[in-house]
């Protein structure tokens, strides 16, 4: 081997890696911390919150890079994609810490519970960057394989509960098949083009080297493998049983997090590496009919669930399918309107389950119909979930309608007129189950013996830090639209 070739980091590449290195350092000291605090929770909280906060702080000034800066060679970079969605991870770290240390599934009714979810959330957390910055097949897999192995663990983290456990197992089996899978497409596609990197992949398919059929099954291979971490159709099995059986606060971090680090990598790889080739392979019809099924499939199964963390994961597969609208035309118009339809998914979703986390605390339930009245019951904590379940749906004037509108001007500008009409039925479909959940909050009477619901401070907080920016972003969007749009002007490797 030659030493030449070797990717040796300087320390000149870690000035560029800062908030990486901060989630990477706290999964360490909340580790060691907890252990020297005697398994008092609070240490590894604090630490990890510090830590989001930092990286976060970094992450914001580092928003509108002038160029991308290669790290490892290059096997990760730090552009404009990655920048955005580094401000992404963090604050869902963040939220999610703050809103995990008032529920009693994490820590406990006593705060009884060991400290390790803190660690494990910093892990991931630094694990997801990585997959966003990732430009090399060899780092692909493994920062993938990274947040898998953490994930498996979140969701089985309550030990005691057999629902977690089977969830966990779940996750695990069906992971390590789609790795498999996507793991002999990556192999098939180096065979053909003879390069670890996605630049060297897209020179030599810009070359006309590789047969459309071998391209077309590395594509699906691939796709199988990402669609899997994005609960695309048809490999969104997993997600209804592991959103159900996995703690709330992991189930929202899982509905946001792994999902835009899914789709970081699906714009890095073929946005980069395929798009000399797409004309070749019908992708935009492929994609099409994967965004049909994966939306249509999300939202009917959803009408009929009376489990609101089960509802809310059929929710999460149908945002999927509006998400594929964009993505089929690789177009920089189209890859804008993912990011910011990512950035308002994040605040309504994290909240909408932040308020399932709220309910659960004080009702041990996650059943429709233990939320009659809750509109009058915990009023303030209700409104908040209404302003959510308005912007998934997508009505003004919220965050929702706007992201949707981008996503879908861009498709009808390119005259994907079939599919823009799919998608509004959809929303449609929506609009029932959604209001379904107000409906049991504010027309059904809850009953005399019904316990009270306490809303602990700090959740009230989060629900506030959620509910007005996705209520503001309905109204001035434009500065977040800006940061999408620069964001995917700056992407290394074009």
């Amino acid at each position: 081997m030659n030493v030449e070739t070797l990717n040796i980091p300087e320390w000149s590449d870690f000035r560029a890696f800062i908030p990486e290195a901060v989630m990477f350092g706290a999964f360490l000291l909340a580790l060691i911390g907890d252990i020297a605090a005697k398994r008092r929770p609070v240490v590894p909280f604090v630490i990890v919150l510090f830590a989001g906060v930092t990286a976060l702080a970094y992450a914001v000034a580092g928003l509108d890079p002038q160029g991308a800066s290669s790290i490892l060679g290059p096997m990760v970079v730090v552009d404009g994609l990655s920048s955005f969605f580094r401000v992404l991870f963090a604050l869902t770290a963040v939220i999610t810490v703050l809103f995990s240390w008032a529920s009693e599934e994490i820590m406990g009714a006593q705060r009884e519970h060991k400290g390790e979810f803190y660690a494990l959330l910093a892990l991931m957390t630094g694990g997801m960057m990585v997959m966003a910055e990732s430009r090399d097949m060899v780092m692909l897999y493994l920062s993938l394989e990274l947040v898998s192995l953490t994930s498996y663990v979140m969701a089985g983290y309550m030990r005691g509960s057999l629902r977690a456990t089977e969830a966990s197992l779940k996750y695990m089996i069906f992971g390590a098949m789609s790795s498999g899978i996507m793991l002999f497409g990556l192999s098939l596609l180096y065979a053909l083009t003879g390069s670890l990197t996605f630049e060297g992949v897209r020179e030599a398919l810009a070359a006309g080297q590789a047969d459309p059929l071998a391209l077309l099954t590395v594509c699906v291979l691939i796709l199988a493998g990402l669609g899997y971490k994005v609960a695309m159709v048809p490999f969104h099995f997993w997600a209804p049983d592991v959103y159900e059986g996995a703690p709330t606060p992991v189930a929202a971090f899982f509905s946001v997090g792994p999902k835009a680090a899914g789709f970081a990598l699906l714009i890095r790889f073929f946005y980069t590496a395929f798009q000399p080739v797409v004309d070749r392979m019908d992708w935009p019809m492929l994609i099409a009919v994967l965004s049909v099924a994966t939306m249509t499939w999300g939202n009917l199964a959803a009408v009929k669930q009376t489990n609101v963390k089960r509802l809310l994961a059929y929710s999460s597969v149908a945002h999927v399918g509006y998400l594929l609208m964009a993505f089929l035309m690789l177009t920089d118009q189209g890859l804008q309107a993912i990011l910011f339809y990512l950035l308002v998914y994040t605040l309504m979703n994290l909240g909408a389950f932040l308020f399932v986390v709220t309910v659960n605390n004080s009702l041990k339930s996650e059943d429709l119909a233990d939320y009659a009245g809750l509109g009058f019951r915990a009023p303030w904590a209700a409104a908040a979930m209404v302003v959510f379940l308005f912007a998934l749906t997508g009505l003004p004037p919220t965050a929702g309608f706007i992201g949707k509108f981008y996503i879908f001007a861009e498709v009808m500008r390119r005259e994907w007129y079939w599919l823009a009409i799919v998608g509004v039925l959809n929303s449609v479909v929506s609009l029932y189950y959604y209001m379904k959940i107000a409906r049991a909050m504010y027309f059904d009477k809850a009953p005399d013996d019904a316990p009270a619901v306490r809303v602990p401070a700090l959740h009230l907080v989060c629900l506030a830090l959620l509910a007005l920016p996705t209520l503001l972003l309905g109204v001035r969007w434009d500065w977040a639209k800006d940061l999408a749009d620069r964001a995917v002007t700056v992407i290394a490797g074009l």
